[in-house]
């Protein structure tokens, strides 16, 4: 939760009233969840522990909520934050008795004189390397995946403990002592606060992917509750895309990942009906698609294609089948046949079985429903999709195409059983009732 400072008694409507401070803790909130990644970041690098480096910016938000109200808003807010938060590591450096070891590097940032003075970051480039250190940390593979997505969302994406939490369907208690146990990892594993290089850089940004992913995914298609979207991480899976974009524009990846989020995200407004009820894609209104957003996808992509200049990786060839989509006016005119050789390709580079069911898609629409069916019986067996609920419904559909139909109700009342969410099940269920008519 936020902390508040004790309001000052003062009369209302003066600097320190209730009703003078509102707008101003409103204001400092909206500051902080932009510019805390940069603080956390920047005074990592000088204390070398992500935990007590989001206390201290905590400690310099506790300031401004002290100071701000009573003083105003300072002209950059996010400078003066970034100012407190460097004068609180340095106290804590000295309290280390590493005083003179760490001073010298972090005096070239920071003059000591003049109480209302507060220095623009001296070069921006140095702040963004601070900034791709904290998402590497954040990232980092000794955490499980569940401990990455939380630290990631708290640390990068400036969320509260509360929204994570409510994101994700579990108690705030669970969600703190996730972040809380995620902290303590990194410091017990000695995680240096650092970009690595070479073949280990690699495999790391691989890591960092997956949790933006992981987090669009989460808000594209939720696993579990009454909701069967949460805009609120897509856009955040979203912006941190563009940030890592920036922050590192030769890694055809990271534009191959913004491309397909960019692509997906700009569908969002046509997925959902009036009571919020799923709209499969064949029934979208792509009139509703953002082009804007759509757009943006396909420059990303041919980033992405000059940055690889060879074969396309995981990411953009999921952007690329996304562009597919995209490109198509209407459903019927969707290239499906294109659409199928990429999912195989994909799937050669991953042996995902996912994504052989989305293959398994896009051949029954190339090809029918026939061969389809082959490609998803072969799956059965595969241990990974035993509860995977979209297997019986991809099933499903495919027997209801052939005129199974009591085979084709049976699949998606399995599939109805096996999701958590209760949109997608109400959805199986009126499909089930579809596949064998009335009465």
């Amino acid at each position: 939760m936020t902390p508040q400072p004790t309001p000052s008694q003062r009369p209302a409507g003066s600097a320190g009233s209730p009703e003078s401070t509102e707008p101003a803790t409103r204001t400092i909130e909206a500051v902080f969840r932009i510019e805390s990644p940069r603080v956390i970041a920047r005074v990592a690098r000088t204390v070398g522990d992500v935990g007590i480096a989001e206390e201290l910016a905590q400690d310099a938000l506790v300031a401004a909520l002290e100071q701000w109200p009573r003083d105003g808003v300072p002209d950059n807010p996010g400078a003066w934050l970034m100012t407190t938060a460097k004068r609180r590591a340095i106290d804590l450096v000295r309290r280390r008795e590493r005083y003179a070891q760490k001073l010298e590097e972090v005096g070239r940032d920071l003059s000591l004189t003049g109480a209302h003075h507060f220095d623009e970051p001296s070069d921006p480039d140095d702040i963004d390397d601070d900034l791709l250190r904290l998402v590497f940390t954040a990232c980092h593979p000794v955490l499980s995946a569940e401990a990455r997505i939380a630290l990631t969302l708290r640390l990068l994406g400036g969320l509260t403990t509360v929204e994570i939490a409510r994101a994700f369907l579990v108690p705030e208690a669970t969600m703190a002592q996730r972040i809380v146990r995620a902290k303590r990892t990194l410091a017990a594993k000695g995680v240096a606060f650092e970009v690595p290089y070479g073949p280990e850089r690699e495999a790391r940004l691989g890591s960092v992917l997956e949790v933006i992913y992981l987090v669009f995914n989460e808000g594209y298609a939720a696993t579990a509750g009454d909701d069967w979207l949460r805009p609120a991480l897509c856009e955040d899976a979203l912006r941190l895309a563009r940030v890592l974009a920036q922050l590192m524009p030769k890694e055809p990846e990271v534009h191959g990942l913004m491309a397909l989020l960019e692509l997906q995200e700009a569908r969002a407004a046509a997925r959902t009906g009036p009571s919020g009820e799923p709209v499969l894609l064949k029934d979208q209104d792509r009139r509703r698609w953002n082009r804007m957003l759509i757009a943006r996808g396909f420059a990303a992509l041919g980033r992405a294609s000059a940055a690889a200049g060879g074969a396309p990786g995981p990411y953009a060839l999921q952007a690329a089948i996304a562009a597919c989509h995209a490109q198509a006016y209407t459903y019927e005119e969707t290239d499906w046949t294109r659409i199928a050789a990429l999912y195989g390709l994909l799937a050669a580079r991953t042996s995902s079985p996912v994504v052989e069911l989305n293959r398994a898609v896009a051949v029954s629409m190339a090809d029918g429903p026939g061969p389809a069916l082959e490609i998803v019986d072969h799956l059965a067996a595969e241990p990974a999709l035993r509860d995977y609920h979209l297997l019986p419904s991809v099933r499903g559909d495919l027997l209801a195409r052939l005129g199974r139909t009591e085979e084709a109700r049976v699949e998606f009342e399995r599939a109805a059983e096996l999701t958590r969410n209760e949109r997608e099940r109400e959805l199986l269920l009126r499909r089930a009732a579809d596949a064998t008519g009335p009465g």
